[in-house]
C-alpha cells in the first residue's frame, strides 16, 4: 500500500487486486472429429437412405482391410458385437465363459445375454489382464470352460494364444474383446482375426469414434453369417438387398435374432474418421512418451506396462498409486479434479458387483491382484487433442502432490 501525502488531502492507492488466473478444465476425454465427417454425414442425409445400406457395407470392406481380415459386420455397439459371436459359437446353455474381473460390466452382461456364465480370473499387477497363470488358477478352481472372452485391456496386447492354451481352448473358442484395441497389434497382425471373432467399440471416446457403434471381425464365414442374420432380427436379407432393384420383398426369419444394426449415418462418421486412425495413434504414442518422461522420477506412481512384442494402441494410459506415493488413489483423484483435472477408473472388478453375487465363484479371496490392485489404479486423460502443456501440467500437478 502506498500513502501520498499532499497539504490538501491524504490519498491512499491500493494495489489493484488481480483475479486468479483460471485454468481451463482439462477432460478426461475429447472426441476428435476429422475435417470430413461433416461432410460425409451431409452426403447421407441428401441420399434417401439413412439405416442400413452402402454406406454400412462399404465401412464394413475398409475395417476389414484396416484389421487383415477376411469379414467385417457392424452391428449398434461393442457389446452386442460380443453376445452375438458368443452365440455364434453355439454353446449349450449356461456354460462356462472365461474372462478378467478387471472388465466393463457389458462385457459380462454379453455373456449372460447369450445364455452363458462368466467365470471370473484375476489379473497379473502389471498388465491388469489375466495371464497364463490367472487362467489356470482359474480352471484349476472352476473347470475347464466352454469359451473364454479375451480383453486387449487398455489397447494393451492380451496374450491371447498363450491364454487359450492354459485353458484347454482351442482359438476357435476365444473371443477378443477389442474395445481397446483399433491399433493395437499382437506381433506383427493387427488384432482382429487372431480367433474366432474379435469384437471393436466406437463409442465417443474410443480409438475410432462415432459416437456410437460396434464391429465383429472374423476370418470365419460361417461366425460372419451368424452375426450377420442377428443383428437385423434374424433375417434372411436386410431392408437395402429387399429393395435393390428386382429383388423379392420376401425373407425369412432363420434365428433368433436382436435389432443390433448399425445405420449408414454411423458408418459415414466411420468412413471418414477411419483413414485419420494412424495419425491419432502416433499422437497418442507421443503423448504417453511425454508421460512417462514427466512421470519417471515420481516415487510411488507405477507407470503402464510395454508390450514385449506387438503394439499398444494407448486407449487409456493407466498408472498405479502405491503406498511409498504418500496418498491414496481415491485422494489423488479428489486433488487432481480439484485442479480442474478430470480422471477415470478403468474398471471396478466384476466380482464385487452386487448383481452378480449369485454365481458361483465370485469369493474374493480367490482374486487377490485384482482386490489389491483396484485401490491403486486409474486412468489420466489421453486423446489427439490433447496438448503437451495438458500434460506437462497434470504430471506438474502430480508430482507436487507426492511431496506436500
Amino acid at each position: 500500500m502506498t500513502i501520498i501525502e499532499r497539504p490538501e488531502m491524504t490519498i491512499i492507492e491500493r494495489p489493484e487486486v488481480l483475479p486468479a488466473p483460471v485454468l481451463e478444465r482439462i477432460a478426461f476425454a475429447r472426441t476428435p472429429i476429422s475435417p470430413a465427417t461433416a461432410a460425409a454425414v451431409a452426403e447421407v442425409l441428401s441420399s434417401g437412405w439413412l439405416t442400413t445400406g452402402p454406406k454400412v457395407a462399404q465401412f464394413e470392406r475398409e475395417f476389414a482391410e484396416f484389421t487383415q481380415t477376411q469379414h467385417a459386420v457392424a452391428v449398434s455397439s461393442c457389446t452386442t458385437a460380443l453376445e452375438l459371436s458368443l452365440r455364434s459359437l453355439r454353446l449349450p446353455a449356461g456354460a462356462p465363459v472365461l474372462t478378467s474381473t478387471v472388465t466393463f460390466c457389458g462385457a459380462v452382461n454379453a455373456i449372460l445375454h447369450a445364455g452363458l456364465r462368466p467365470v471370473f480370473v484375476d489379473i497379473d499387477l502389471d498388465t491388469l489382464m489375466p495371464d497364463a497363470e490367472s487362467v489356470a488358477a482359474a480352471v484349476h478352481r472352476s473347470g475347464r470352460p466352454a469359451a473364454a472372452v479375451v480383453l486387449h485391456f487398455a489397447g494393451h496386447p492380451a496374450p491371447v494364444a498363450e491364454i487359450a492354451a492354459a485353458a484347454g481352448l482351442p482359438l476357435d473358442r476365444v473371443i477378443e474383446d477389442a474395445a481397446h484395441a483399433v491399433g493395437t497389434r499382437v506381433g506383427e497382425r493387427p488384432v482382429g482375426g487372431l480367433s474366432a471373432a474379435a469384437c471393436f467399440s466406437f463409442y465417443a471416446t474410443k480409438n475410432l469414434p462415432i459416437g456410437e457403434g460396434g464391429m465383429v471381425t472374423t476370418d470365419d464365414l460361417d461366425v460372419a453369417d451368424f452375426v450377420r442374420r442377428c443383428r437385423l432380427h434374424g433375417m434372411s436379407r436386410d431392408a437395402w438387398k429387399r429393395y435393390l432393384p428386382g429383388n423379392s420383398w420376401r425373407y425369412s426369419v432363420e434365428e433368433v435374432g436382436l435389432k443390433a444394426n448399425m445405420t449408414d449415418l454411423q458408418a459415414a462418421i466411420g468412413l471418414a474418421q477411419l483413414p485419420e486412425v494412424p495419425a491419432w495413434q502416433r499422437r497418442r504414442e507421443q503423448l504417453v512418451a511425454r508421460y512417462d518422461e514427466a512421470l519417471a522420477g515420481v516415487p510411488g506412481l507405477v507407470r503402464p506396462a510395454r508390450p514385449s512384442v506387438g503394439r499398444h494402441s494407448w486407449h487409456l494410459y493407466v498408472v498405479r498409486v502405491t503406498p511409498e506415493f504418500g496418498m491414496s488413489r481415491d485422494d489423488l483423484m479428489v486433488r487432481l479434479a480439484a485442479a480442474g483435472i478430470d480422471c477415470s477408473v478403468h474398471f471396478i472388478p466384476m466380482h464385487t458387483q452386487p448383481y452378480l453375487v449369485g454365481l458361483p465363484d465370485v469369493d474374493p479371496r480367490h482374486f487377490p491382484v485384482a482386490e489389491a490392485a483396484f485401490a491403486q489404479y486409474f486412468s489420466l486423460p489421453l486423446y489427439p487433442d490433447l496438448t503437451d502443456g495438458q500434460v506437462d501440467r497434470i504430471c506438474a500437478e502430480i508430482a507436487a502432490t507426492t511431496i506436500v
